[in-house]
């Protein structure tokens, strides 16, 4: 399992308030261009969740939850990670994805609980669920927060680790 060690929530904030303006330019070169969103709405949260379980089952995957807001410029890293080979591979082969919206850590903190997501530690932030919906792994330490700082092949061994 990857361990990154926990991270101060202060520090988290800061740095996501920094991310927020910085990564457009990051993306779209000297001009800003908007970053799409990866989180919906957070109301939806709950419906995706069924329908993920309900798919998962039927396909015998995972699902993995991805806790962040559009707000959040690790976030948006964990997300292109996700969209880069061999990830989007091992992803489609087995795994179902809901990203779910936390707003500014104010919303959907009873899914993360009920899975056992410490947001306070930082986003991004993942659970592992079985097609059950049984918790096999959820984050304790912050282990994405920083996902800028690391690279792909870190998502791609922890997907390796979690497909089943």
């Amino acid at each position: 399992m990857i361990n990154f060690g926990p991270r101060q929530i202060g520090f988290v904030a800061a740095s996501a308030c920094v991310a927020g303006l910085l990564v457009p330019l990051a993306l779209g070169g000297a001009q800003a261009t908007k970053v799409h969103d990866i989180y919906p709405a957070p109301e939806a949260a709950p419906a995706e969740l069924r329908a993920a379980l309900a798919k998962a089952a039927r396909l015998h995957k995972r699902v993995i939850l991805d806790f962040g807001g559009n707000w959040c410029g690790d976030c948006h890293a964990l997300d292109d990670y996700f969209h880069q080979e061999p990830n989007a591979s091992l992803l489609k082969a087995n795994f179902i994805l809901v990203d779910i919206n936390i707003g500014k850590f104010d919303r959907n903190t009873d899914i993360a609980k009920t899975y056992g997501v410490p947001l306070e530690k930082g986003v991004p932030a993942l659970a592992v669920l079985d097609s059950e919906g049984h918790a096999l792994f959820s984050q304790k330490n912050g282990e994405f927060e920083a996902m800028r700082s690391l690279k792909p092949s870190s998502l791609t061994e922890f997907l390796k680790h979690w497909k089943g």
